[in-house]
């Protein structure tokens, strides 16, 4: 079994890094791989509804989403997580994460999910509210923690992050609550219990 961890932040080993490696290590002691995945820190941009990317399999713009693709189709698991910027998610994490959404919607369905926010002080829950309408698209399920999943610290300082002991507390618990899911999800497939099967996409609008 094999999580992805999404770094949304332009700081690689900044805040957000130390939210999910805190996810990740209880992960791995609870005997699930991990890989963190930093989208960079150069600008993404969003998606421009060109539907290339279902005669691609991928997204014609060939950037970090791109990169990212092959890692989330060998993954069991997915975290999110991404710093607030203006009282919300960042706006590269954002264009990243609905790209990869639109590009490689396929390899997200029925993985199990969780989403962090970290801040400097306000503005978490409106991230949180966004990064969950991925999972809430592919029918994955959301995997909770003890408190809601967010770590504090300033501008980036892991520093700040590392002395959120509550926090880190809820990341250790959406770190073992991801590792039971999966484990349930694995025993269920041995038992001979199936996925779900979605049905086909039903897409309305209100004039007609």
């Amino acid at each position: 079994m094999k999580v992805l961890l999404i770094n949304g932040s332009p700081h690689k080993n900044g805040c957000t890094y130390t939210a999910l490696a805190e996810v990740a290590a209880e992960l791995e002691k609870n005997g699930v791989e991990t890989e963190i995945f930093h989208i960079g820190a150069k600008p993404v941009g969003g998606c421009v509804a060109c539907w290339a990317c279902k005669q691609l399999g991928k997204c014609a713009f060939d950037d970090t989403v791109n990169e990212a693709l092959p890692k989330l189709a060998e993954a069991d698991g997915v975290v999110f997580g991404s710093p607030v910027y203006y009282a919300c998610a960042n706006g590269s994490m954002l264009g990243f994460m609905q790209r990869l959404s639109i590009a490689g919607g396929q390899h997200l369905q029925f993985k199990p999910a969780a989403i962090v926010a970290s801040a400097r002080r306000a503005g978490t829950t409106a991230t949180l509210d966004a990064l969950a309408k991925i999972p809430a698209y592919h029918n994955m399920p959301l995997v909770s923690g003890c408190y809601w999943p967010m770590v504090h610290g300033a501008n980036g300082k892991a520093e700040d992050a590392a002395q959120d002991a509550e926090g880190l507390q809820t990341m250790r618990a959406i770190g073992r609550n991801m590792a039971w899911m999966l484990k349930c999800i694995a025993a269920g497939k041995a038992a001979g219990i199936e996925q779900p099967v979605a049905e086909p996409k039903q897409f309305t609008s209100f004039i007609r």
